[in-house]
């Protein structure tokens, strides 16, 4: 076997397909969906452009692959262990302080606010809106809101999550200290949840 044949075999075999997500993912979070180049990429894992191949027929299936899978794993990773905590207000106080933390997912999140124009982004975000929305418009009737009032709680809160995410990540606010961002996380639950 040549030197090509094995590279080229060594290259497909120690990549997955959930390394060129993660992959993507990462770049996404970092630069935007624009900067997401297969090249650049292939770079960034250190292998070879052609190594994408294996896996991917273009860079639009590596964004749906990765977008659908970070569509999958970034509620799970928030909501992990909510459902144990017993009393209502107490399980949505707990999300919202997760929620709080930046985390990288948000980052992508805030990246797929700015090209909703995008065809693969424009459905995904309906469907995890859709899901954050239904999530909290059920956290606020356990807590006994009538389920108008719970629709519109659920929209203010989703509405200060995402202005939280554009001043932040997006226009580049200053950043607030720790004690400042800790104080303001408890002024939200605290004006949010009744």
């Amino acid at each position: 076997m040549g030197v090509m044949q094995q590279t080229q075999k060594s290259e497909r075999t120690r990549l997955t397909v959930g390394d060129w997500e993660q992959g993507a993912l990462d770049m996404i979070a970092e630069q935007g969906v624009g900067a997401l180049a297969v090249e650049a990429l292939a770079r960034r894992l250190g292998v070879t452009k052609g190594s994408f191949y294996w896996h991917f027929r273009n860079r639009e299936s590596l964004l749906r692959s990765a977008l659908e899978s970070w569509e999958q794993n970034e509620e799970a990773e928030v909501l992990a262990g909510i459902e144990s905590i017993d009393e209502p207000r107490a399980r949505l106080r707990e999300v919202f302080h997760r929620v709080a933390h930046e985390m990288k997912s948000h980052r992508i999140y805030a990246a797929l606010l700015k090209v909703l124009d995008h065809p693969v982004v424009l459905p995904l975000m309906g469907r995890v809106t859709q899901r954050r929305m239904q999530f909290l418009t059920e956290a606020y009737l356990q807590i006994g809101m009538p389920p108008r009032t719970a629709a519109h709680r659920a929209r203010l809160a989703y509405a200060a999550f995402i202005g939280f995410l554009q001043l932040n990540l997006t226009l580049g606010m200053p950043r607030l200290s720790h004690e400042e961002f800790d104080a303001y996380v408890e002024h939200v639950a605290t004006t949010l949840i009744p």
